[in-house]
């Protein structure tokens, strides 16, 4: 059935409950809305926004849906003061209310998404200069702005942060990563937790969102232990069941087909999946919504060479699990050293990880150490003294300075793989194209992580700047306009963080503003056109 405007928050999140279980406790009984054997337009539910994705960025804007509104602090003063005049002009209206397209207008930052920018020089004035200012917002929550929603997530709140290895620290400081409305050192502090320094580790970012969803009662919208496996659109035809025009919803798209057949109606999003159940099985669900939010990150699919012999067992691609293997003792007495490929800080951690555990490493990577788009370019010294080690080691410890590959450390820059072998070696070739032979323990892929949008038509290609391309957060992000966070290529689909580019947590908050600001304004015109007689809820076919 479709969402009704007269409906109540709690009746809705009763249907969640009957078709979803209740995690916080009870054991599900029954989760699928829909079976296969069963054709839509039976009396199944209609949600105004399904988030696919729990981390940082579904958790931000489960917080705006929510109700919670950001509003200049009566004390306020923005550091930049064409900023705070615009700001000053609408004090009385949330954020959320105001033109984004407006405010953000002259902002410069380190995101290419303006509101992004906009979020994150409110939270954290001038925070790229060294600056610990204050922000210049204050939150209320105001019920009648909640929008109903619900979060689909594999795992606990938080998303890949509880899959993070736990002994290396976060590339941003602690302030960063926190979310809208609640401290990250207070929170500590209130935890008695020991922050002995500005940057923390993934599991206590991971710990801190998990907390944060609870303490700012959002755990109703969240749904742990699900894994989707389609999201698709649903069509109907114009005329069918007699319904007009002027009954569908606003955001409804006609489609003429070429071959003279009747035009067909673009409608709500189906998404299916199963979830994991309290007893070990998993129970298949369908359920329907007018919009769906993207927000998966990154951390999927591990890059891949797509070199010979790359799915032998002793290539690994995740820092969990070379960690795994360290710990159960499967390098210890090794001779031969672990080859590590990647000049990311991932690739930096696995590293570091080897060294302390005085494990020899030969680390490959393309690029040369004199280039500047390498990441520990853009490090202070000061900040990120283990990330400066590695790339002092990467300079100094090459295989042309010390021919012994049996050091601690020894760097092959400029150089790619061609291949594994099967008696555990590895060929390079260096730029100039002489090709070496090397013998590992455990080869470590490290090279970035890409998107798993496997779930959607065509895994999410037509939806990039590429089209047909996959989607990748650097080279081909989805494509969205810069103040909705809308797809322009598909609508009602919405998509922030490392999806559109932005892969600190600082800056995806901005995605959550976006979509919190576009889908309140099309929930008040539809709410006013049910209240006129103009128009009713979009229902399933």
């Amino acid at each position: 059935r479709a969402y009704s405007g007269t409906e109540t928050e709690g009746q809705l999140l009763n249907s969640f409950v009957q078709y979803f279980g209740d995690s916080l406790g009870r054991k599900i009984k029954r989760m699928p809305l829909i079976e296969e054997t069963v054709l839509p337009g039976d009396s199944l539910l209609t949600l105004p926004v399904v988030i696919i994705g729990n981390g940082p960025s579904g958790i931000c804007l489960s917080y705006l849906l929510s109700g919670y509104r950001p509003y200049l602090s009566p004390e306020a003063i923005h550091p930049n003061p064409i900023l705070h005049t615009k700001l000053e002009e609408a004090r009385h209206l949330s954020i959320v209310d105001q033109d984004l397209e407006y405010l953000s207008e002259g902002l410069e930052g380190r995101s290419s998404n303006p509101v992004a920018v906009l979020f994150d020089t409110l939270l954290h004035p001038d925070a790229d200069f060294g600056y610990d200012y204050p922000p210049v917002l204050h939150w209320k929550l105001e019920q009648h702005n909640y929008i109903p929603h619900i979060v689909l997530g594999k795992g606990p709140p938080g998303g890949a942060w509880h899959s993070m290895e736990g002994s290396m620290l976060t590339i941003s400081f602690g302030d960063w990563m926190e979310l809208p409305g609640l401290s990250f050192k207070e929170w500590a502090a209130s935890k008695r937790r020991n922050i002995k320094s500005d940057r923390v580790m993934p599991e206590e970012i991971a710990c801190y969102y998990k907390h944060y969803v609870k303490v700012m009662g959002l755990q109703k919208n969240f749904r742990d232990n699900v894994y989707i496996t389609s999201v698709s659109r649903l069509y109907r035809e114009k005329d069918d069941e007699g319904r007009s025009h002027q009954n569908e919803d606003i955001s409804t798209q006609h489609l003429e087909m070429e071959d003279g057949q009747k035009s067909l109606i673009k409608r709500n999003w189906e998404i299916r999946g199963y979830q994991r159940a309290t007893d070990g099985s998993y129970v298949p669900f369908c359920l329907f919504a007018e919009n769906v939010a993207l927000a998966t990150g990154t951390f999927d699919s591990p890059g891949r060479l797509q070199v010979e012999g790359e799915d032998f067992p002793f290539v690994l691609h995740s820092m969990s699990d070379f960690g795994a293997a360290i710990s159960k003792g499967k390098l210890r007495g090794k001779a031969d050293p672990v080859l590590i490929v990647g000049a990311g800080l991932t690739a930096a951690d696995a590293v570091l990880c080897a060294y302390n555990n005085n494990i020899p490493v030969v680390h490959v990577f393309r690029r040369r150490v004199t280039d500047t788009s390498l990441i520990f370019k853009q490090l202070p010294k000061r900040l990120y003294p283990e990330y400066h080690k590695v790339y002092h080691m990467m300079c100094t410890q090459s295989h042309t300075v010390d021919s012994n590959q049996h050091s601690a450390y020894t760097s092959f820059p400029e150089h790619n793989v061609l291949s594994f072998k099967p008696e555990m070696k590895c060929v390079l070739q260096s730029a100039s194209g002489l090709k070496k032979i090397l013998k590992f323990s455990v080869a470590l892929v490290l090279i970035g992580s890409h998107p798993n949008l496997f779930f959607l038509k065509d895994q999410g290609h037509s939806i990039g700047h590429h089209s047909n391309q996959p989607i990748t957060c650097k080279g081909n992000p989805i494509e969205i306009d810069p103040y909705t966070y809308e797809c322009t290529k598909e609508a009602n689909l919405f998509a922030l963080g490392p999806l559109v580019g932005d892969n600190f947590v600082r800056f995806l908050k901005g995605g959550a503003l976006g979509i919190a600001r576009c889908l309140a304004i099309r929930q008040k015109k539809k709410h006013e056109l049910i209240e006129s007689g103009d128009g009713g809820g979009d229902g399933v076919p």
